[in-house]
């Protein structure tokens, strides 16, 4: 696991408090689980992630970062009938 410091302001604090105290979860537990969920969320910067991700280089990267018009690779093969 990595360590994030993260800086909210007091009421989103308290009540982040307040659900892990009902919920008996650890703030931190609560984080995880809520950026989890965030992320799942199908967005066009997801798509962007899994191309960055599994890009070979960072060239490949930068190409992709740049470039607002993208498709996944399997929407590509799908495109081109591949």
């Amino acid at each position: 696991m990595h360590r994030v410091n993260l800086t909210i302001d007091e009421s989103l604090y308290e009540q982040a408090r307040t659900h892990s105290f009902v919920s008996q979860k650890s703030i931190s537990q609560i984080m995880r689980e809520s950026l989890s969920e965030y992320l799942k969320k199908d967005s066009k910067e997801k798509k962007q992630v899994e191309l960055v991700m599994s890009a070979a280089d960072e060239n490949e990267i930068l190409d992709i970062l740049k470039n607002d018009e993208f498709i996944s690779e399997n929407d590509f093969k799908k495109q081109f009938d591949l």
